[in-house]
């Protein structure tokens, strides 16, 4: 499959052949429909998270379609569209079981922890917990550009803000946030 990919930090970002990923026994490969680029792929790029491992393939805001199955994927088959949160948990430790996934901590996060979405196919873990389902008239390159900036938005404002009906919030910044 084809893929942007970078060989050291801070160095140039070039198109080519790498080999195509296998779906975990939980997990699934998208095939990417649409994938974003935010200052998060700039950090990794650039050298500021450790989880990076070169070569890299960069992405973490995407949305596609499923192309192959893990076996212990329940909830999932391929042809399903998709997208996914910037934060994949495992649905398994202490943070997850309270709702917290999100704060897992076993996270992975694609484009960081492994190969992202800047690419035909992408492999995603634990598919069961943190595939979120698409509808059909909902663009890819939409959909891509909810994951990273909805999530935490939209954390932000009920999670940790607790904000309710009637309410009013003041945003101070720019960007997808």
């Amino acid at each position: 499959m084809r893929a942007l990919v970078f060989e050291e930090f801070g160095g140039p970002l070039a198109v080519r052949s790498v080999p195509e990923p296998d779906p975990a026994p939980d997990g699934v490969v998208v095939r990417v429909g649409a994938s974003g680029i935010c200052r998060s792929d700039w950090h990794g790029w650039s050298g500021h998270d450790p989880d990076v491992v070169l070569p890299h393939v960069p992405g973490h805001e995407l949305a596609g379609t499923v192309a192959a199955v893990g076996d212990r994927v329940r909830n999932w088959a391929v042809g399903d569209r998709v997208t996914v949160p910037f934060v994949c948990a495992c649905g398994r430790c202490a943070p997850c079981r309270e709702g917290a996934g999100q704060v897992c901590l076993a996270q992975t996060q694609p484009g960081f922890t492994h190969w992202g979405s800047l690419a035909e196919l992408v492999a995603l873990d634990a598919a069961d917990v943190n595939l979120v389902a698409l509808p059909e008239q909902l663009p890819f390159g939409t959909a891509a550009s909810l994951g990273c900036r909805f999530a935490t938005a939209f954390r932000a404002v009920t999670g940790v803000g607790r904000v309710r009906p009637g309410e009013w919030v003041a945003v101070h910044g720019c960007g997808g946030v």
